[in-house]
C-alpha cells in the first residue's frame, strides 16, 4: 500500500474510529429487475428515480435506482444467463447483495478497511457527470454480502434521471437497520469482524432464552456504528426442538446473507393500513397477544383495535415505546423480508415481542413444511 494513503487513512480516522454517515443505497440482484422496481414501486410507494442499462451504455445489466425519502434501494438483473448475477439468483434466489455505507472519503475508508484486514470486493473508482459525483469502492463480508464505500456529492452518477409521477409514498423514510443470519458458531466471528474493520460496537445482545419458542431459538448481537446511525443485527442458530428460522433461510440461501431490512415511519398505522391495501401481506398476530401486550404498555394511549387489526407489535424500554411488523417473505424461498418500524422514543428492538414474532414466523414455516 502506498505510504502516503496509509498516513492519510490514519488521518481520516483520526477524529473518528471509521466515519460514517448513514446507509448508502442497498442493491438487489435479482431475476427480472424491471419486475422488482414495479413491485417496491406499487406495494412500497418507492419512486424510479434513476435507470442504467443497455440503453445509457451498460451493456451486461439493467439497474433501477429506487428511492423513499431517506431510503435509497437499487434492484439489478442481467442480460446473459452466464452472468455473474444469473448465476447468483440461480444458486441463492432473489436477495441482497450489497449494503453500502455513507462515508466522507471513500478512497481513505476503503484503504482503512483493508489495512484492518477486510478483502476488497471492488477498488475504489471516481464517476462524475453533470448532475453527481462519486467515489465508490466495496469490501467483502458475510456469506456473498458486500459493503460498498460511497462518497456522494449530488445525485447517483451512476444512472440516467427519471421523473415518476405513478408512485404514491406509504410513508416509509429511512433504514432502521439490516438484519445478517450467519451459520452456528460464527456470530462472534462476524462481530468481531465489525469491531475490527469498522470500529463498531456491540449495542445489545440477546441470547437463545431471550429469543426463543417452544420448539426453536436463536441468538443475536446487534452492532452499531456511525455514532450510532448504522446498526446491524448479526443472528445465528441455537439448538431447538425444531428447525429454527435461520436455518431454514441458510438451507434456501445457501450462505448467509441479509435475512431483512427494518423501515421507518413516523406513522406505522397508517403506513401498514396503506400497504396493505396494496397487497403486501404481512404477518399475523393472533388475538391472545395484545391483552397482555396491553397490560405490558399500561400507561401508553393506544388504538389496541386498530393495533390488532393491522396485526402490529408493541413494545417498550428505558427510553419509549415502538411500534412494528413484519412482511411475509418476498420471493419463492422463505429467505428476505421487511420489518417496519415506528420509534416513539425506544432504542431497543422489540424484545418484549420475540417470542409472538417467532410464533408466527413458525406458523408460515409449518405450512411450509420446514419447521
Amino acid at each position: 500500500m502506498d505510504i502516503d494513503l496509509t498516513l492519510r487513512a490514519k488521518e481520516f480516522a483520526s477524529k473518528d474510529p471509521f466515519p460514517m454517515m448513514g446507509f448508502g443505497p442497498i442493491e438487489w440482484w435479482v431475476g427480472n429487475a424491471f419486475m422488482t422496481a414495479q413491485a417496491f414501486r406499487a406495494l412500497l410507494g418507492m419512486e424510479i428515480v434513476g435507470y442504467a442499462g443497455p440503453e445509457t451504455g451498460v451493456r451486461d445489466r439493467s439497474s433501477y435506482l429506487l428511492k423513499s425519502d431517506q431510503i435509497r434501494f437499487i434492484v439489478t438483473g442481467c442480460q446473459d444467463g452466464d452472468h455473474e448475477i444469473a448465476e447468483h439468483v440461480k444458486l441463492h434466489g432473489p436477495g441482497i447483495k450489497d449494503v453500502g455505507f455513507l462515508v466522507p472519503d471513500a478512497v481513505h475508508a476503503h484503504a482503512m478497511a483493508v489495512e484492518r484486514g477486510a478483502e476488497s470486493y471492488r477498488e475504489p473508482v471516481k464517476i462524475e457527470n453533470d448532475r453527481g459525483r462519486m467515489v465508490i469502492g466495496a469490501i467483502r463480508t458475510y456469506g456473498e454480502t458486500v459493503h460498498s464505500l460511497i462518497e456522494l456529492e449530488g445525485e447517483d452518477p451512476r444512472f440516467e434521471e427519471r421523473t415518476d409521477t405513478i408512485a404514491r409514498p406509504t410513508g416509509l423514510h429511512a433504514v432502521d437497520h439490516v438484519v445478517a443470519n450467519v451459520e452456528l458458531g460464527k456470530m462472534n466471528e462476524w462481530v468481531g469482524f465489525y469491531e475490527k474493520i469498522f470500529s463498531f460496537t456491540m449495542l445489545r445482545h440477546f441470547d437463545d432464552e431471550a429469543i426463543s419458542t417452544e420448539y426453536t431459538a436463536l441468538m443475536s448481537k446487534v452492532m452499531a456504528g456511525g455514532n450510532g446511525i448504522i446498526k446491524l443485527p448479526i443472528n445465528e442458530p441455537a439448538d431447538g426442538k425444531k428447525k429454527s428460522q435461520i436455518e431454514e433461510y441458510l438451507d434456501f440461501y445457501k450462505t448467509p446473507g441479509v435475512q431483512h431490512i427494518a423501515m421507518s415511519t413516523d406513522d406505522l398505522q397508517t403506513t401498514i393500513s396503506d400497504i396493505h391495501g396494496r397487497g403486501l401481506e404481512t404477518i399475523y398476530v393472533p388475538h391472545e397477544y395484545y391483552p397482555e401486550a396491553k397490560e405490558r404498555l399500561a400507561g401508553i394511549d393506544l388504538d389496541w383495535d386498530n393495533l390488532e387489526a393491522e396485526s402490529i407489535l408493541v413494545d417498550k424500554d428505558d427510553d419509549g415505546y415502538l411500534l412494528q411488523t413484519f412482511s411475509k417473505m418476498l420471493q419463492d424461498r422463505p429467505t428476505v423480508f421487511f420489518e417496519f418500524i415506528e420509534r416513539r422514543g425506544a432504542t431497543g428492538f422489540g424484545v418484549g415481542n420475540f417470542k409472538a414474532l417467532f410464533e408466527s414466523i413458525e406458523r408460515e414455516q409449518a405450512k411450509r413444511g420446514n419447521l
